[in-house]
């Protein structure tokens, strides 16, 4: 009888989210997004590792934040649009944000690290 192959662990797919903010719903969209990973946590989708958030402004003085964090593996965006929890956070969060410059209201690149050897470090 053949040997099974080991099973590969999933490899994770880090995702960088640039929501473009409607000014003045900065407070509304920071509680949604501090449901967002404990969400995406709670049903398996995001790596333990919490996401950095950072707070931009635009010429105009319009907020973009920043949002990065890990899926578990390249299923789990889709995954997560299927999930009622999920799209309780993601719909109202879509309504906060809006098209600017050009640029959708949200961005969802997805990256890999790479590893670097830094100059005289």
């Amino acid at each position: 009888m053949p040997q099974e192959a080991p099973q590969v662990a999933p490899k994770e797919a880090t995702v960088i989210c640039t929501y473009r903010v409607r000014s003045g719903q900065e407070e509304a969209f920071r509680a949604l997004l501090e449901r967002h990973w404990p969400t995406l946590r709670e049903l398996g989708l995001a790596t333990a590792e919490p996401p950095q958030v950072f707070l931009g402004r635009d010429s105009e003085g319009r907020p973009t934040i920043t949002e990065i964090f890990s899926w578990v593996d390249a299923q789990a965006p889709k995954t997560a649009h299927e999930s009622p929890e999920v799209m309780s956070v993601w719909e109202p969060m879509g309504a906060l944000c809006e098209a600017r410059d050009g640029r959708p209201s949200m961005e969802f690149p997805h990256v890999e690290r790479m590893a670097l050897a830094f100059q005289g470090a």
